[in-house]
């Protein structure tokens, strides 16, 4: 009988952790593989740096697994970022991230928090110009706060926020208007 790595890790999947979006990266790309959630915010769609921005991605060696554009009101940018509720930039964070579409993404890689965190360099834009002048944030991102795009910092904020956006294991979604989702 073979227990090769794929019977492994179909068995893992089934039997130790059947809800985890972690188990289910792992179970369809093999150990190492992680999603993180990217999200083009209202500058970089509106200052057509999407296709710039998507093809840094795929010649980074991400996939994007999941795609949608969403128009969020101000009830949903402030419960997506609520952990910067107490910040004096919190306010001027959610009226940005309420002016306009962005596009939401589920990229996955080995190593993608970290990986997508390198590739669209320092929060502030203008830094990013100095600093990593090849970063996503140093070509489209005007300042700290029209910085372009967003990336989770952890693999367990990835986790949260990419079920924020998409199907939770329930089969419920938050964070937006499904109509333009890309499967």
């Amino acid at each position: 009988m073979d227990f090769g790595i794929s019977n492994l890790v179909d068995f893992t999947c089934k039997f130790q952790c059947k809800f985890s979006y972690d188990c289910r990266s792992f179970c369809v790309w093999g150990i190492g593989r992680e999603a993180t959630l990217a999200i083009i915010k209202p500058d970089g769609l509106l200052g057509n740096y999407t296709e710039t921005i998507k093809a840094t991605i795929a010649h980074s060696g991400f996939k994007i697994s999941r795609e949608k554009v969403v128009q969020l009101d101000e009830e949903g940018a402030a419960n997506f970022y609520a952990e910067h509720s107490t910040k004096k930039f919190f306010h001027g964070l959610i009226k940005y991230m309420t002016s306009g579409p962005v596009l939401v993404m589920v990229l996955e890689k080995e190593n993608a928090v970290s990986n997508w965190r390198s590739l669209i360099g320092p929060t502030d834009g203008r830094k990013a110009k100095i600093t990593h002048p090849d970063s996503i944030r140093a070509i489209c991102g005007a300042d700290v706060e029209k910085n372009c795009v967003h990336g989770s910092d952890s693999p367990q904020s990835a986790e949260r926020e990419i079920s924020f956006f998409f199907d939770t294991p329930s089969g419920s979604q938050r964070g937006g208007d499904d109509e333009h989702d890309e499967l």
